[in-house]
């Protein structure tokens, strides 16, 4: 089956259809998909691309003998972001959710985002919500504020308050998204990192979206060590080019952001040399908006340790 070129009409009996990408992790991708069928919202499918031949996964999801699942497996992996694609076009519903495979959905989440994207003024309302970081030392609340009325997206993503991570709630697990949004603006595959903030950007500035937002944790986002992380000494140079590829996506001021607090952060990390951080410093004052917040959390990025960050105070606006 050329999994690539599915598409599907339809299916008024189905509101939502899920789509979990996973590979070679068929323990934790039950999880996912057990909390996406034990929704109070029933009338939905789940939709699992097993982005690659992985047999092991697919006898395990079979288990759930659950007729709302479809298993779809490519014949080659194509990476995460296009495994979502493949399934947004193999989807018989009007609205997709996506989830992470690591990741897992409280049961009223779909019946919550349905009903506000139903009551929504815009024409493409795309809705996220708060949700739970959790990892071995608790849990902790992130999207943790809402889109001011008439924020530009990149101030709302990039633009934070303080040295914690999560203070929006763009994350792909949260995300439920109109499936026509999704067929005219994908995920870009060509990118090996920021794939959905990439998105987020661009779907975020057509005509007729909004962002919806729901203050109450609907997502547990399950934070781990990245097994297969990127160079550290690349990485920050990937994230830079990234913003300036996207620049007209970006206000001004969400470039100096993105750059104190995304890429020297990064570059500390990977102890890049006096040149290439000289050089983000140039580029964070002539490229973008300076603030004296972006300063400010710049130069902590700087000095202060990753693992003191957690007790820093937020900074209010």
């Amino acid at each position: 089956m050329n999994s690539s070129e599915i598409t599907t009409r339809n299916d008024s009996s189905v509101l939502v259809s899920v789509v979990i990408p996973t590979k070679g992790r068929p323990i934790i991708v039950l999880r996912a998909a057990k909390s996406a069928l034990n929704q109070t919202l029933r009338q939905l499918e789940v939709i699992v691309v097993v982005d690659g031949e992985d047999s092991e996964t697919v006898a395990g999801l079979e288990i759930l003998s659950d007729t709302r699942l479809r298993i779809l497996t490519l014949p080659k992996s194509l990476g995460g972001a296009e495994a979502r694609n493949i399934g947004v076009r193999a989807a018989r519903a009007d609205w997709i959710a996506f989830l992470d495979d690591d990741d897992e959905w409280f049961p009223n989440k779909l019946e919550r985002q349905l009903a506000l994207a139903k009551t929504a003024t815009a024409l493409l309302p795309v809705v996220c919500s708060a949700y739970i970081g959790r990892s071995a030392a608790g849990d902790a609340p992130f999207g943790r504020r809402a889109p001011r009325p008439n924020e530009a997206v990149s101030d709302y993503m990039f633009c934070r308050r303080g040295l914690s991570y999560g203070e929006n709630a763009i994350a792909t697990s949260v995300l439920f998204v109109p499936r026509k949004l999704m067929l005219s603006v994908p995920f870009d595959s060509e990118l090996r990192r920021h794939q959905d903030w990439d998105w987020a950007l661009r779907a975020l500035n057509a005509p007729g979206t909004a962002l919806c937002y729901i203050d109450e944790p609907l997502s547990i986002y399950n934070m781990r060590e990245e097994s297969a992380r990127l160079s550290e000494h690349d990485d920050w140079k990937y994230s830079l080019d990234w913003c300036r590829q996207r620049r007209k996506y970006f206000t001004s001021k969400a470039v100096s952001f993105f750059i104190a607090t995304e890429c020297l952060t990064r570059a500390r990390q990977a102890k890049a040399d006096f040149k290439s951080t000289w050089g983000l410093l140039v580029a964070y004052w002539s490229e973008g908006k300076p603030t004296f917040r972006s300063a400010l959390l710049g130069l902590c990025y700087l000095l202060i340790p990753r693992g003191l960050r957690r007790f820093a105070l937020r900074f209010r606006r």
